[in-house]
């Protein structure tokens, strides 16, 4: 092949920054800044399984090592020899085109893939001491041996390589072995140039040109090899990767066309094959401001591109939180509806139905005593006492009646609301993965906690009509047995209505329940005293129905509370990217544009 431009001439080359310089201002912000963001980025979590969380989680990692392996290394030295990546895809002769440019076999090549197990980086030996230190990679095990560990990175000296230029032969991009395509993806992004190597057979694979379009969308200076290339269709084969780049808006990225040929006893091209595209890299590594106009456009092209994909990051982050706030609406919604489930029951009347009523009915009286109690509530107090002596059962049966009616409705709510939040958490992606069989119901100790909360409420209504009564020589008079009587009378009419007790005497339902509820507690304490006892009892108890269903909700929020994300995580970020932004533009890193001049005719096969 042959060339006839100037191989390493660009348009509008700044002057090479000083070695402790990082930018023509003299601005020591941007590593700060870069830092800061790194931080914010590190510190980003998508929990949730939701469509953005799996792309943000590979967009952070990939954001996080460019910081670490390229942006901030690269920063501080401007002037460090330049990095050419060479990747491709599986077979397509990049660790034969980098032997050859080398004039020696550093990097294994083979039939057998995937061959290259580890990168392989080639330097003059004058190189060396930078690429051996560790800014550069750092996560990279530097060995002067091959490896077969894809994080180690062989370093190789090669004396016939120039000066400021090293190449670093990559993993296969399309790699079966999933940790060499993803360090293939890491290399290519601490690249100062991507030497892309693909073969007449492979070019229009789908893989490379999404690498291809990502490397433009990030500014990166690009040059491409079109490898083995039959002689017959060197001008055809040509000519269609050249107007692929073109309508990719990669037109400019210099092509070069490989035919193909034989291999020596060393494994190397022959050097009439490989003479064009070296004279082109020892020209670029002879012009130190050739070097830093590649440098500065693909540093200044990843800074610029770090604000869009870190919005992408805060957006996702925005997600995770929504998400976790609408599984949690959907937990506390259900748990509402079981509260007011509660409360209505109280209000309506339903507790008074079916036993309850019965054993009310018993314990109070006949219906002929509901019938003449208007006319003698005046005697009622003296009635009530030798009533109750004679019938300490039926206290007994209404007290338990009470206490089965309330343990049954709650645990009737707690199951809807457990079965409720479960199908809605399963209809929700996020909620659906943190989901777990037993959250379909109410908890195995919830009938145990049911039965304990209305035992100690029934206790608690004993002592506030000890405590509370309005008639405290009556309750002394009439000793424990009074009070017992009264707190079951209390429960009945928390039961018969939430504002029982009215003035005068209301319309009765359920055979005289309300009157007779109304007009027992009425002739013990008097209007006003009724009133207050019977609402701080409701309160009481709805409380510790609260109580006991705000438990059953944590089982759900307790499970969103360790995945949820912290709440400023996308404040965080954009105020990172915007940081960064604001120190870039304060920067010579903006409108780099890098031009490098290829072949402008292809050469053919002798």
């Amino acid at each position: 092949m042959t060339t006839n431009g100037d191989p390493a001439s660009l348009s509008g080359a700044p002057a090479v920054a000083a070695r402790t310089g990082l930018t023509d201002t003299g601005d020591d912000h941007l590593p700060d800044a870069l830092s800061g963001l790194r931080a914010a980025i590190r510190g980003a979590r998508f929990p949730l399984v939701l469509p953005s969380a799996e792309p943000a989680e590979r967009i952070g990692a990939a954001l996080a090592d460019q910081l670490d392996d390229y942006l901030l290394p690269r920063l501080t030295r401007l002037d460090a020899p330049l990095l050419v990546v060479v990747g491709g895809s599986t077979g397509a002769g990049k660790s034969t085109l980098v032997n050859s440019l080398v004039q020696a076999r550093v990097s294994a090549a083979g039939v057998l893939r995937p061959t290259t197990r580890s990168p392989v980086l080639v330097c003059n030996p004058a190189d060396s001491p930078w690429f051996r230190r560790g800014e550069l990679l750092p996560g990279l095990t530097r060995t002067n041996q091959p490896s077969d560990d894809p994080r180690t990175l062989h370093l190789v000296t090669a004396p016939a390589l120039a000066p400021g230029l090293a190449f670093l032969d990559a993993p296969d991009i399309d790699s079966v072995v999933d940790a060499n395509r993803a360090l293939a993806g890491q290399l290519l992004a601490a690249a100062d140039l991507w030497l892309f190597v693909t073969t007449a057979a492979r070019y229009a694979d789908a893989v490379p040109w999404e690498l291809l379009r990502g490397a433009r969308a990030r500014g990166a200076v690009i040059a491409m090899v079109l490898d083995r290339v039959p002689a017959e269709a060197i001008d055809e084969v040509a000519a269609h990767l050249a107007e692929m780049l073109a309508e990719q808006d990669l037109g400019s990225a210099p092509l070069f066309v490989l035919p193909e040929t034989w291999v020596d006893g060393q494994g190397l091209l022959p050097d009439r094959v490989t003479a064009p595209l070296a004279d082109w890299f020892a020209r670029l590594a002879a012009d130190a401001d050739a070097r830093s106009a590649v440098v500065r456009q693909t540093l200044g092209g990843a800074l610029a591109a770090l604000q869009p994909a870190v919005e992408s990051l805060a957006a996702a982050a925005d997600e995770q939180v929504a998400a976790a706030d609408a599984l949690d609406d959907r937990v506390r919604a259900a748990y509402r509806a079981a509260n007011r489930t509660v409360e209505q029951g109280l209000r309506d009347g339903q507790l008074l139905r079916g036993e309850v009523l019965a054993r009310w009915q018993e314990f109070v009286g006949t219906s002929d005593f509901f019938r003449t109690l208007e006319a003698r509530i005046s005697r009622l107090r003296d009635r009530l006492v030798a009533a109750f002596s004679r019938h300490p059962a039926p206290a007994a049966e209404l007290r338990e009646a009470i206490e089965s009616q309330l343990i049954t409705l709650l645990r009737a709510v707690a199951a809807e609301a457990a079965e409720q939040t479960y199908t809605g958490w399963k209809a929700h992606p996020a909620g659906a993965a943190l989901l777990v069989p037993e959250l379909a119901h109410y908890g195995t100790d919830l009938p145990e906690r049911a039965e304990r909360l209305v035992r100690d409420w029934q206790r608690g209504v004993l002592e506030l009509v000890r405590t509370s009564g309005g008639d405290r020589r009556f309750v002394a008079r009439t000793a424990a047995y009074a009070v017992n009587a009264t707190g079951l009378a209390v429960m009945i009419a928390v039961f018969a209505s939430t504002a029982f007790i009215p003035t005068g005497l209301e319309v009765a339902t359920g055979a005289g329940t309300t009157v007779a509820g109304q007009a027992v507690l009425q002739a013990i304490f008097g209007d006003q005293a009724v009133r207050t006892l019977a609402n701080k009892a409701r309160e009481d108890l709805l409380e510790r129905v609260r109580t006991l269903l705000d438990a059953e909700a944590a089982r759900y929020l307790a499970r969103t509370e360790q995945a949820r994300p912290a709440a400023q995580t996308a404040t965080a970020l954009r105020q990172a990217a915007e940081r960064v932004e604001a120190a870039r533009l304060g920067s010579g890193f903006v409108d780099a544009t890098t031009t490098l001049s290829g072949p402008t005719e292809q050469g053919r096969p002798a």
